[in-house]
């Protein structure tokens, strides 16, 4: 976790005090990246113990397109507690449904992106237009008046991840194998807007490995950037393992990489920490081994559990917190 402590120098070493929505300052650098060999050893951090579990648990509530607090809590994650029912903000919003409700984050935009189509029915092409967008899943809501011109508005819900395993299936060496979940559409549907929001599968079919390259638009190094690390490591493997690649290169970066006041003295602490070696991540026997078994079974994406991940020989120094800006 070298690249971890590195980071958190640079930015005390040149990041600049800025304010934001929070009311807490963050010490912020604009700009980073940390590239990780998943043949080496996973990516958890070792200078204070990984909330592994919980950390697993968001995963795999985003894999199941989870908008409410209450379902990531039942699998152990109890991060989106304050965001969902102690944001004053959110709790004012018109698109808050219920208590524990989040709106359309993450998960619901991997796995359920909302998608139309607006088809000029004056349009010669148009028939074309619509049997071509039903082929494809979509399905009328309605027709009516665009300015005076006849229209036909048509949708469906995009499962981005499933498409991109598809699509590992199907063409490898495809660069266009990626999902986000940054739907201007929805932003203010939502109690936190994404923060890591873009993800890349590079495939290498000639070595039989798979890359991860992820996009986070803003990152709270303190307390964000080992549950993400350590989300995206094991989506890779989980991914991998589905479609009968071996997870090799994670590369993560950062747009903006900051550190809120409150968590300097944690983050010092580390820094006067040896970190340990990298652990290993073990996936259950229970997923399938698209290598071993030649079946491609896209549906373990939802059918995966917490209890499905586990971190073999990791080795820690003791528990440090601090507080969650919101």
């Amino acid at each position: 976790m070298n690249q971890y402590l590195n980071l958190v120098q640079d930015i005390f070493d040149n990041g600049s005090w800025q304010d934001n929505r929070t009311g807490i300052r963050t010490l912020s650098i604009p700009g980073a990246m940390m590239k990780f060999d998943l043949q080496e050893g996973f990516p958890a951090i070792t200078t204070k113990k990984l909330a592994f579990k919980s950390a697993i648990g968001e995963l795999v509530g985003f894999l199941r397109g989870y908008r409410n607090a209450e379902d990531f809590r039942g699998l152990g994650c109890k991060v989106w507690d304050q965001n969902a029912n102690e944001n004053a903000q959110w709790l004012a919003n018109p698109y808050r449904l219920r208590e524990s409700d989040l709106g359309p984050v993450y998960g619901v935009q991997w796995r359920q992106w909302p998608a139309y189509k607006l088809i000029d029915l004056a349009h010669p092409k148009s028939h074309a237009q619509i049997a071509d967008a039903t082929s494809r899943g979509y399905r009328t809501i309605g027709t009516f008046d665009n300015d005076g011109e006849p229209a036909t508005l048509l949708y469906k819900a995009v499962d981005q991840l499933r498409q991109c395993l598809d699509t590992i299936i199907k063409d490898p060496g495809s660069r266009r194998i990626l999902f986000h979940g940054w739907n201007w559409a929805q932003l203010e549907e939502m109690a936190l807007p994404p923060c890591h929001l873009l993800y890349q599968f590079l495939v290498n079919p000639s070595k039989r490995e798979i890359n991860l390259c992820l996009y986070i638009r803003s990152n709270d190094v303190g307390l964000g950037t080992p549950f993400n690390l350590t989300e995206g490591a094991a989506l890779l493997h989980l991914v991998g393992r589905l479609t009968g690649y071996t997870p090799r290169w994670f590369t993560y970066f950062i747009g903006d990489a900051h550190i809120y006041e409150n968590h300097v003295e944690m983050l010092r602490e580390q820094l006067s920490r040896k970190p340990f070696p990298a652990p290993q991540l073990v996936l259950s026997d229970r997923i399938p081994d698209f290598a071993a078994t030649g079946k491609y079974e896209p549906e373990w994406l939802e059918r995966v559990e917490p209890t499905d991940f586990m971190l073999e020989g990791y080795r820690h120094h003791a528990s440090l917190t601090a507080p969650m800006a919101v």
